[in-house]
């Protein structure tokens, strides 16, 4: 295949010129992604070699009055897409799955049933020990640390 021109625009995109003597089809290729762009009539005309793009890989993208309007791409790459939400669904279902595992063991039964039973004071002590020691664990506490200002104070005095 003999070498194309190419004329780079202010939009981030080239536009890819054949040597004289063929056909003058624009392509558009996108520097982000392997992109190629054809207006509706170039593909009716070129739809062999468009297809063949899309089948090797590419992302096809079909305008008409220079609005984008179809997309062709491979059934591999189609596939691909299709399987992506089941994919994120499972993996949402086993972090779930474990959680209520988690919460089901008898320490998490019991934790459960102290804090139903405990006043107002005991909830209290509780809660003041679990916010330290997430301040204790958190990065972003550092300056309040430094400053000599402690999260739980702070905690007290909205209370």
């Amino acid at each position: 295949m003999a070498k194309m021109p190419v004329v780079k625009s202010s939009d981030a995109s080239e536009k890819v010129f054949p040597p004289q003597g063929q056909r003058n089809v624009s392509r558009h290729v996108n520097r982000r992604a392997a992109k190629t762009s054809y207006t509706a009539t170039e593909a009716k005309n070129e739809f062999g070699r468009i297809l063949e793009q899309a089948i090797q890989g590419a992302t096809v993208l079909i305008t008409k009055h220079d609005s984008p309007r179809a997309v062709l791409i491979s059934i591999d790459h189609f596939q691909t897409l299709q399987e992506a939400p089941q994919a994120k669904l499972n993996t949402l279902t086993e972090q779930f799955d474990t959680l209520l595992e988690r919460m089901q063991s008898p320490k998490a039964r019991r934790g459960m049933a102290a804090a139903f039973r405990a006043d107002y004071k005991q909830l209290g002590k509780a809660a003041v020990a679990a916010a330290r020691k997430r301040a204790m664990a958190s990065p972003s506490n550092a300056a309040d640390k430094k400053s000599g200002k402690s999260v739980v104070a702070t905690a007290r005095k909205r209370a």
